[in-house]
């Protein structure tokens, strides 16, 4: 488990924009970890979590675009059933809520990378720590 930095963009919701976005963060070495997309009519609400956040800041700013950082957890899972739901039960029993999250399994399918943004992170991660 770590803090991780999140970045949240918004974008035009028109193809190619995001492909625009991610080409220089190609150029400068920047790797997407995690993403997240959820769509509005006008606007697209990009959530990532990337190998150098500062890097990346700079980049989106150079290209205009509006970015709010903040601290999530970055949790390893094991990738079978119920792994979710006991994490869930831990931070649910310490009053600790959820607000969003997103994932992806590993590479070897054994392990999942879930991205927590959560009420309380100091609570939160002794929780999980325990």
């Amino acid at each position: 488990m770590a803090v991780e930095k999140q970045l949240s963009v918004f974008l035009e919701n028109k193809p190619g924009a995001l492909a625009r976005l991610y080409k220089s963060f190609a150029k400068a070495n920047v790797n997407v970890i995690a993403i997240s997309v959820s769509d509005t009519v006008d606007h697209a609400v990009i959530r990532m979590v990337v190998s150098d956040p500062q890097r990346a800041i700079e980049l989106l700013e150079q290209h205009g675009v509006l970015v709010v950082d903040n601290e999530v957890l970055s949790v390893r899972l094991a990738n079978r059933p119920g792994a979710l739901s006991e994490l869930a039960e831990k931070l649910s029993k310490s009053k600790v809520n959820i607000e969003y999250a997103y994932g992806t399994a590993g590479q070897d399918k054994n392990s999942s990378l879930l991205i927590l943004r959560v009420s309380d992170l100091k609570k939160a991660r002794k929780v999980l720590k325990d």
